[in-house]
């Protein structure tokens, strides 16, 4: 299983070559690219990953929080001026609280891991959509083009038809039902060209343009047919898990974090009583610790804690939907493939019969109303094992979406 982790400059090469891309024939690999590359989680993707890799670093720091220093001076300047001065210059350590710091660390590492598992699942969704408008416009063109094909023939047909009533040997009804034909083919056509401009519309929503499907069906890699499931390595899973976790841990930090953070302090002091009196250097070394607990830090714990129990319940919901998912697309990719085979079946009986009809209308041996009543059946056959073999590759594709699989 593959994560996009795309850079600023492969972001920029993806999208410069995608109106190259609209002229050619895509794969759904390819389709699926450009699409990730327009979504707002990836181009902030590296900069999430620098925020989280900085609170790491941060939680691997001794000091909590960034030194301050501390200045002071004292005087009788004001009132008696007997030459009293007094300077100071301090320092203070912000300290982790016991245990703080184990437990930041731990936090940090669990984010880095939910911020991997959330684009990932994230790139799964966009997967679905991507896939289920790419299937979308490969059926709509493959109709296109056997409309296309039966108005060919159906012209063809109407020409020989109206070279033969020319001859007498057929009634101008006859040269009526083909020129019908010709006109319900047209109309067929019409429509297919509607449908694939729909599709690719959808299509330019996810892309950003309308590329050019593959003419020829590609399924994808179909994998081994099981019921089980990894939930570490499934995205859907693995991202709920890996927030649970973060919010596990972000419970055992907040607990933790009771009071204010203790403070190391340093400071050197430099005084005098008296004009007379030389300066005399001090050093101080002492530690502020605040008083008691905050009650409002509770707020932090209960918070996290409900993120965990949320995180688990709907990890428990979300596995019985994905295993559900995945024996219904096990089902699906089974059923289809039956489909497929017995729809190839039919097609090679309608060329052959279509052959056998082509032939003695041409001899006068069979009217025009079966010739036009094999030729939609022949038609018919071809369509249904177009849309077998293509119902055969989306069953793979969504089989490998319920197992959480980007396209390949």
């Amino acid at each position: 299983m593959r994560v996009f982790a795309y850079t600023g400059v492969c972001v920029a090469a993806l999208m410069l070559s995608a109106s190259a891309h609209a002229q050619e024939r895509l794969t759904l690999k390819q389709a699926f690219d450009i699409a990730w590359t327009r979504q707002p989680e990836a181009r902030a993707a590296d900069l999430r990953r620098s925020a989280v890799e900085a609170r790491r670093d941060a939680a691997g720091n001794w000091l909590v929080a960034q030194p301050n220093v501390e200045l002071a001076t004292k005087t009788d300047r004001v009132n008696r001026n007997d030459g009293s001065r007094e300077y100071e210059v301090g320092v203070g350590l912000p300290l982790w609280l016991p245990g703080e710091r184990s437990r930041a660390q731990a936090l940090a590492d669990a984010d880095v891991d939910a911020l991997k598992s959330r684009q990932l699942a994230t790139q799964l969704r966009l997967a679905a959509n991507v896939r289920a408008a790419w299937w979308a416009a490969v059926q709509a063109d493959g109709e296109q083009q056997l409309a296309q094909a039966r108005l060919k023939l159906a012209e063809q047909l109407a020409g020989d038809v109206a070279r033969r009533v020319r001859a007498g040997d057929l009634a101008r009804a006859d040269q009526h039902q083909a020129d019908g034909a010709v006109a319900t083919a047209q109309a067929q056509l019409a429509e297919a060209q509607s449908v694939t401009a729909q599709t690719k519309q959808r299509l330019r929503g996810l892309l950003g343009m309308a590329p050019t499907v593959p003419s020829e069906v590609a399924p994808e890699a179909l994998p081994a047919l099981s019921t089980s499931i990894d939930e570490a390595q499934h995205p859907a899973l693995r991202e709920i898990a890996d927030r649970a976790e973060s919010a596990r841990r972000a419970k055992a930090l907040a607990s933790t974090q009771t009071r204010n953070n203790p403070q190391l302090l340093l400071a050197t002091t430099r005084d005098r009583s008296t004009f007379s009196t030389p300066y005399a250097q001090t050093v101080t070394v002492g530690v502020r610790i605040p008083f008691g607990a905050d009650n409002r830090r509770q707020a932090g714990i209960a918070n996290a804690e409900a993120e965990a129990v949320e995180a688990e319940a709907r990890l428990s919901l979300e596995q019985e939907t994905v295993l559900a998912d995945i024996e219904a697309a096990r089902a699906r990719v089974t059923a289809s493939e039956a489909q497929r085979t017995a729809a190839e079946r039919r097609a090679v009986l309608a060329r052959e019969t279509r052959g056998f009809f082509d032939k003695s209308f041409r001899l006068g041996e069979s009217d025009l109303p079966t010739r036009l009543r094999v030729e939609l059946e022949s038609y018919e056959a071809e369509r249904q094992l177009a849309k077998s073999r293509i119902a055969v590759a989306q069953a793979i594709s969504q089989y490998r979406q319920a197992l959480g699989l980007l396209p390949e």
